[in-house]
């Protein structure tokens, strides 16, 4: 990628302040956006945008394409006249630090409802003409998604896997009865698509005049659950009921003993070939309207990945799998151009998984706290970096800096004080200036990091199934003290997106 150096922050709209007991694409977005431009950061990380399922965790959606409803803003609703003040009177008492996900869901839902229903009694309808280019725009997924959510909903919100078998089996006169009886419930669907893309694409348009780039993240794998694997199965490794053969995870590693069963489908990757990969174009094109740069998840996967016995209870047995290799990245290039894509590539790294990165030179990921264990020559150190690379203090996976400090072996505590020249006390933003000073081309660190916060703010255990992503930053967090420390950091290393309008000698 040959962008010039700079910085971010990782924050997932999720954790933006609010009065819906959730972050939305409302005022505090465009707020978060300013505050980034102001303290001269050019790079805004998050998490993917689809539509959380079980455990709540935006790497098992409903769908690989459409968004996350819980994220529309109400407030914004209101001002297309959807919403209404009294619609807000019996409005939750929400906790301000976190997102308590059951009651915020229905709280949601039930705004959305009413916003629907006095979308359709609109006469006229102002969106339509919106509305029809979305549809359009979107088709290759959308009445799938649409359809795919209304069917759970009328069986109970169960697996597909256990839908009644015409339905299971996309049995096309049973589809064709069903949206008969249900034309309003797919309705309802599209209409939470349309808004969301509409709000997003105003955050997206604002974040560009401020001249922030947005980091976006794709999951290699799709949830079993969703609307891609229902709809495509032919792409996945499963019987003619549906059921999985073999799914995704990883082996044991520095997260977990036991591995990481995710039990995702895991790809027919001849099927995808045989298409010249027109999923994953899909998916990648939908993608980029929405992000300026793609983090790809798990990107050892297309090298090789762990596969699972369906059924087993950990990932502990399982074999490597060869994946597409170069032949996939060379197809998309070629129907998409180069893509801006950054490499995640931790873990059990192989010389394949490095081969591949650097034959498309795709800048790989460096996490300052995994530097410590080892000695001088670990290649997370700042002094191990290559220019073409994203460094960060740690990720949405791992503990935030205090946390991990606090909790790291005393050996890999006295490496770290004596390798950053530091007494530790301050150890979130010792991790940012050696991640900030090194010559990575893009640092990054999660907002928990600048605000010096414990384990407590932690977004995400990996391996455990509930309780993740929840951290949510009070009102009173980016305060004039934070301002200028970003600011101070950004302009002695060079970051600043205000160039030499904040001192800097290279814009």
């Amino acid at each position: 990628m040959n962008y010039k150096r700079s910085s971010g922050i990782i924050l997932h709209p999720t954790s933006l302040p609010g009065p819906d007991g959730i972050g939305d694409l409302g005022p505090e977005c465009f707020h978060w956006i300013d505050f980034l431009q102001e303290v001269g950061c050019g790079l805004w990380q998050i998490l993917p945008l689809g539509p959380t399922g079980y455990g709540d965790s935006p790497y098992q959606c409903f769908s690989a394409f459409a968004g996350n409803p819980y994220l529309i803003s109400p407030v914004l609703l209101q001002k297309d006249g959807l919403l209404t003040r009294s619609d807000f009177s019996d409005r939750p008492a929400f906790p301000i630090d976190k997102v308590d996900f059951g009651p915020v869901i229905q709280w949601k839902i039930n705004l959305l409802d009413k916003a629907f229903a006095r979308y359709k009694a609109l006469n006229p309808n102002p969106f339509l003409s919106e509305l029809e280019i979305f549809k359009a725009d979107n088709k290759y997924w959308l009445d799938d998604f649409a359809l795919f959510m209304a069917i759970k909903e009328s069986e109970g919100g169960v697996a597909w896997s256990d839908w009644s078998k015409p339905l299971r089996n996309h049995d096309q006169a049973a589809l064709m009865e069903f949206r008969a009886e249900h034309q309003d419930d797919i309705e309802r669907h599209i209409f939470r698509q349309f808004f969301f893309y509409r709000q997003w694409m105003n955050v997206k348009n604002y974040a560009a005049q401020n001249n922030i780039l947005i980091i976006g993240d794709i999951p290699i794998f799709v949830s079993y659950d969703s609307a891609d694997a229902w709809s495509h199965r032919d792409l996945f490794y499963m019987d003619k009921d549906g059921i999985p053969s073999v799914v995704a995870g990883v082996p044991p590693d520095y997260f977990s003993p036991t591995g990481q069963l995710w039990g995702n489908p895991l790809y027919r990757w001849k099927n995808h070939k045989e298409t010249g990969y027109s999923w994953w174009v899909e998916r990648l094109r939908s993608v980029l309207k929405l992000v300026d740069i793609i983090r790809l998840d798990h990107f050892r996967g297309f090298a090789g990945y762990w596969e699972v016995p369906f059924g087993n209870p950990t990932a502990e047995i399982g074999r490597w799998v060869t994946g597409p290799g170069a032949d996939f990245f060379v197809s998309l290039d070629r129907q998409l151009g180069k893509l801006p894509i950054i490499a995640e590539d931790l873990g059990e790294i192989t010389p394949d998984v490095i081969e591949l990165r650097d034959q498309f030179q795709l800048p790989g990921m460096k996490i300052l706290q995994f530097s410590f264990s080892t000695d001088s020559y670990d290649p997370f150190l700042p002094h191990n970096y290559p220019v073409n690379c994203v460094a960060y203090t740690g990720t949405h996976d791992n503990d935030t800096a205090v946390g991990w400090y606090e909790t790291a072996p005393g050996k890999e505590r006295d490496f770290c004080r004596r390798y950053l020249a530091r007494s530790g006390e301050d150890i979130a933003w010792d991790l940012i200036r050696a991640v900030w000073s090194s010559v990575a081309r893009f640092t990054l660190a999660p907002l928990q990091d600048f605000l010096s916060l414990g384990t407590d703010a932690r977004m995400n255990f990996p391996g455990q199934p509930s309780g993740n992503w929840t951290w949510r930053m009070t009102p009173a967090a980016l305060n004039p003290d934070l301002i200028k420390r970003i600011t101070e950091m950004n302009v002695l290393f060079s970051r600043s997106i205000h160039g030499e309008d904040t001192g800097q000698r290279h814009p």
